[in-house]
């Protein structure tokens, strides 16, 4: 990619998949057909906006009241939880840009004044790369291109310096983790999604400052695995950094890979850079020809093995519900909509999303439920480019059942099992950054956020093609 400081000049074209037709994915067994049932009454987006705004308030007093200055509320106990031996401010900085699309003026400026008066990374504490970039780097950017405050971006900067010792490997891959004082690194075998989801927040640091160093280290480490994916055009699930080698060959969509196809999308969106564009194209084509699977139950993407496309299981997730807004991102609305029609199934088994069933008998794998959002992300996608009811009602649905199961005194609480509906006390700051973000966004006036205008990182920060 060639920047053209200080914008980019930005292919906004769609890309053209092969085409999914009513027969190529199937009539699909009428299974808990009722949760896709939609009543004749119509949303009232406002109210719905209005009511999703007053659940953030909530949760968010307490945080201020039980864990200000703190990275996490623990919403049974009224405690907090930092993530390492000092906090880094983790909750009001993932936490900040959906305030203030949201219009709370007086919240936004009183996390701003604490973000840029005390956040520091001069610290010696060892941090995930993956985490700390998304959601500080991530948040911090955002933050800036919102309100323009330079404080933000001196941040982001001084926190990205710190995190480039990463990608000196031998292939040019990130460690997992490093030390914020003293850039040492370790953790030699990672996976895609930590080692290729950089380029959103590093590219948007390089558009920013003119520093080109940051878009090229997080485009060579996504080239330098996309070259190692096998001859059927997959890539697995863990690999060595250092010798290159895959230490594990399990495929699928799932937590471990998926943001690694979002962030080769999403940086062919925001960059226009050609290199990504073709990326794309390829991993695309082998994930639909390979991981997609046609089952009684709906329309799922399973796990094989990336040398041989042997399935291996018929696992799905609530992280792999991120899928139907890349689907729908990229132009293919048809396995989008079957998609997320088949999520929406495994959402109401319980009354609320579990973390992982096997869809071909739909029976709960992993139960519980720590207030993801990618379901309803997916849901706020499809309705931007459909304007279909039925997202509207998925959405009032997600709203209401995580009201009903996950509300404590203090905040909203993961859930131990959906089963049970029995509570764990967290509450982590993607719910702030994300579930409420996309929910308030899926009923809130287009003018909010121009959708045209933005793509999100992986944490839901909104990053801009036309910086100005």
């Amino acid at each position: 990619m060639n920047f053209k400081l200080p914008y980019f000049l930005l292919v906004l074209s769609s890309c053209i998949y092969l085409t999914c037709s009513s027969s190529s994915l199937g009539k699909t067994k009428n299974y808990h057909s009722n949760s896709l049932l939609i009543n004749n009454k119509k949303i009232n987006k406002k109210e719905m906006a209005e009511k999703v705004k007053r659940e953030f308030l909530f949760a968010w007093n307490g945080y201020k009241k039980y864990a200000w200055e703190h990275d996490e509320l623990k919403p049974i106990s009224n405690t907090y939880r930092d993530w390492y031996s000092s906090s880094l401010l983790m909750t009001p900085v993932d936490a900040f840009d959906t305030m203030y699309l949201m219009g709370l003026k007086k919240e936004a400026d009183e996390t701003k004044k604490l973000i840029l008066d005390s956040l520091s990374f001069d610290k010696n504490i060892t941090v995930k790369f993956f985490e700390i970039n998304i959601r500080l780097v991530g948040g911090l950017l955002s933050s800036y291109e919102l309100t323009h405050d330079k404080g933000f971006l001196k941040l982001a900067e001084n926190l990205a310096n710190r995190l480039m010792p990463v990608f000196n490997s031998k292939t040019g891959m990130p460690y997992r983790y490093i030390n914020l004082k003293t850039g040492v690194v370790s953790g030699e075998v990672s996976n895609p999604a930590e080692i290729g989801s950089c380029i959103i927040e590093l590219g948007t640091l390089s558009k920013l400052t003119g520093k080109l160093i940051y878009f090229n280290k997080a485009k060579n480490a996504l080239e330098a695995l996309f070259n190692r994916r096998s001859k059927l055009g997959l890539v697995g699930s863990e690999i060595n950094i250092e010798t290159g080698k895959w230490v594990n060959t399990n495929s699928s969509i799932t937590g471990g890979i998926d943001s690694y196809y979002e962030y080769l999308l999403k940086g062919w969106k925001l960059f226009g850079d050609k290199d990504l564009e073709r990326m794309w194209k390829a991993s695309i084509k082998a994930v639909n020809k390979y991981l997609a699977d046609k089952a009684a139950t709906g329309f799922w993407y399973g796990h094989t093995d990336m040398n041989t496309g042997k399935r291996i299981s018929t696992h799905f997730g609530a992280l792999d519900a991120f899928f139907p807004a890349e689907l729908a991102l990229s132009g293919d609305l048809k396995r989008a909509e079957a998609l997320e029609n088949s999520c929406y199934k495994m959402w109401n088994l319980e009354g609320i999303e579990p973390e992982e069933i096997d869809y071909s008998t739909m029976k709960i794998i992993s139960p519980g439920y720590p207030l993801r959002p990618e379901i309803i992300e997916s849901a706020y996608y499809l309705y931007h480019y459909t304007h279909d009811q039925r997202y509207l009602e998925m959405g009032k649905t997600f709203l209401d059942n995580i009201v009903k199961y996950c509300k404590t005194n203090s905040g909203f609480a993961e859930l131990k099992s959906v089963i049970t509906k029995e509570k764990r006390d967290a509450m982590e700051s993607f719910f702030f950054a994300e579930t409420l973000k996309y929910l308030y966004l899926l009923f809130a006036p287009e003018r909010t956020l121009d959708f045209s205008k933005i793509i999100f990182n992986t944490e839901g920060h909104p990053m801009q093609k036309n910086f100005k």
